[in-house]
């Protein structure tokens, strides 16, 4: 099983990215110095999101193989049809990275073994033990650490997800460290808490350099350097404020949204105004506006429940059911942010949240934002799907709810690059 590696040799930090989303993890591992190889995404709205940013253009961060169509691909679809060729890249690709659908995983869903996204997991492993990378990085939610109900059998638990896949990987041969970590502490302006695992194949040599460390030792060590060098403050979080300030609508013309299928929605005319170093690092090589400032067209009764619950109501934490009761509001999950505190977990849903000073929720802009994608970053398709078409199709909201932030990717894909190198 041992691969020999020529020193600094190009295969030495390529890498593949499967369930890819909208591109988060390829595009902190590029950041951090990686070379992409192909990417797996199989649905079709977050893989030309990905495509558009990372596989074409100006940038080709991938040298993708001649053999592998550049569309959207269903892991199973690579397994099926393209293994042989997989085997062909076992020993060129040095780190493998994935974070499987986490919707069967999520402690707002039911949670039981039998929901088949869990199996995708399972494929990840599968296409581990074809490739044999040197490293692999999983990113999961905290869920995927907690037992699971056993289905019709009342308060009775199984092992939790985290504990089989540990196991899998150990007897595919590497050895696994697994840690949740708050990615705020990376400079991520919003309270995400990811279950992480990060493994090294027990014959190589980048063990040896841990010296009883761990890869997390190694990630909280280098965090400090790592802000310094993005120019972010090490001792507290980014605030929301501090994220996406430039994006308010006070004070800002508004001018068609430009880049709706649907018309009829407005925009702010971008003017960058006070940046702070954060806006700063997402600005860097952008002149002009960036794409998906389309703002919400609330109905004016929701305006005004929304400035009741922004005047009246503790910010930086969801509703209390007093307030939900007192404002007449029955769901359950609703935020007004907290300008000078860093936001909640950003998810798939926009009416998750509250502006922290103005009447709406937010773009999907300062969602992205928030989760570190740099304003030249272009996600495509429509910004949101009716309820027939959820089970097809990915919009901008969910492709950036769903993403691994790319400036916690780089921290983590510096750290890998550095044991293997």
């Amino acid at each position: 099983m041992t691969t020999s590696h020529p020193k600094n040799s190009a295969t030495d930090f390529m890498f593949a990215d499967v369930f890819a989303g909208c591109g988060g993890f390829s595009l902190g591992l590029i950041n951090a110095g990686w070379q992409g190889c192909f990417a797996i995404e199989k649905n079709h709205n977050a893989f030309e999101t990905l495509k558009t940013n990372l596989i074409v253009g100006n940038r080709e961060a991938f040298k993708w193989p001649t053999w592998l169509p550049m569309e959207a691909t269903s892991t199973l679809d690579l397994l099926n049809g393209y293994k042989e060729r997989l085997a062909g890249l076992k020993g060129k690709i040095s780190l493998l990275v994935g974070g499987p659908p986490c919707q069967g995983f999520s402690m707002a869903g039911r949670r039981t073994h039998s929901d088949p996204r869990n199996s995708l997991t399972e494929e990840y492993i599968h296409i581990v033990r074809e490739l044999l990378p040197r490293a692999l990085l999983i990113e999961n939610v905290k869920g995927f650490t907690l037992p699971f109900k056993k289905s019709g059998k009342g308060k009775n638990s199984e092992a939790p997800y985290s504990v089989k896949v540990t196991k899998l990987l150990e007897s595919a041969g590497y050895k696994v460290f697994s840690e949740l970590v708050n990615l705020s502490a990376y400079g991520v302006p919003q309270a995400r808490t990811r279950f992480i695992i990060m493994a090294i194949r027990k014959d190589d040599p980048a063990l040896d350099k841990l010296n009883g460390r761990t890869p997390f030792d190694i990630l909280a060590e280098s965090r400090e350097q790592f802000l310094l060098m993005k120019n972010l403050p090490i001792n507290r979080p980014v605030s929301v404020r501090e994220a996406i300030h430039d994006l308010e609508v006070k004070g800002k013309e508004l001018i068609e949204n430009v880049d709706s299928a649907q018309k009829g929605f407005k925009q702010i005319r971008y003017v960058p105004n006070g940046s702070s170093k954060f806006i700063e690092l997402m600005r860097m090589g952008v002149d002009g506006a960036p794409c998906s400032l389309r703002l919400p067209r609330h109905k004016p009764q929701t305006i005004r429940q929304f400035s009741t619950i922004i005047t009246t109501c503790i910010k930086g934490k969801a509703l209390s059911k007093e307030d939900r009761q007192r404002l007449g509001i029955k769901k359950h999950a609703l935020t007004p942010l907290h300008g000078d505190l860093p936001s909640v977990t950003i998810t798939t849903l926009p009416d998750d949240m509250i502006h922290y000073s103005e009447p709406r929720v937010l773009t999907v802009r300062e969602n992205a934002r928030i989760q570190t994608f740099p304003d030249w970053f272009k996600f495509t398709g429509n910004y949101t799907t009716g309820t027939v078409k959820r089970k097809s199709e990915c919009p901008r909201y969910t492709q950036v709810g769903n993403a691994v932030p790319p400036l916690f990717s780089e921290a983590i894909g510096r750290v890998l690059k550095e044991l293997i190198s």
